[in-house]
């Protein structure tokens, strides 16, 4: 199932894994495999620094090689709510290596993209499959932003094949 739903200032994204609600709840909350396959296709993820708490922080850059050199775009947030295996909720916003708020502006985003956005994860244990509906409340539906989140999930279902055959 693949499913994306635009409104006009959250991109909504579901998707059905092969796999059981603890290991897809593993690779949104730990960074090793975090790293493995967030961003879309091109990106790799050098840096996930990930404080899963209440209150805790993550910093994450993703890293694209181009003709002129190495693209990196750093993000910083908050985690906002932690259920396990069931809700993770956190802040996002352009940022700079150090995790300095900059503006979306400076980061090439189009304008009226705001400075921070929150990221929903829910997922639902469908007896060893996992139903998993994101949200991405804040970026206007133009951003471009539902293709990137959908080019990151045909990633995360790849590495989560690789995980479960144990490769």
């Amino acid at each position: 199932m693949n499913d994306s739903t635009l409104s006009k200032d959250a991109v909504v994204v579901e998707r059905i894994f092969d796999a059981p609600v603890d290991l897809i709840w593993q690779m949104w909350v730990q960074p090793e495999h975090f790293k493995n396959w967030y961003g879309p296709q091109g990106f790799t993820v050098p840096v996930a620094e990930m404080d899963v708490r209440v209150g805790g922080q993550r910093l994450v850059c993703m890293e694209m090689q181009t003709p002129e050199g190495s693209m990196k775009m750093w993000t910083v947030g908050e985690y906002t709510e932690i259920v396990p295996n069931q809700r993770l909720v956190y802040t996002e916003s352009p940022a700079d290596e150090n995790g300095n708020i900059v503006s979306p502006s400076a980061m090439g985003m189009p304008d009226g993209y705001p400075a921070t956005t929150e990221v929903i994860i829910q997922l639902e244990d469908l007896g060893g499959r996992t139903k998993m509906v994101m949200t991405h409340a804040g970026v206007p539906a133009e951003s471009g932003a539902g293709g990137g989140w959908e080019q990151a999930f045909a990633k995360l279902a790849d590495y989560v094949g690789t995980v479960l055959k144990g490769e």
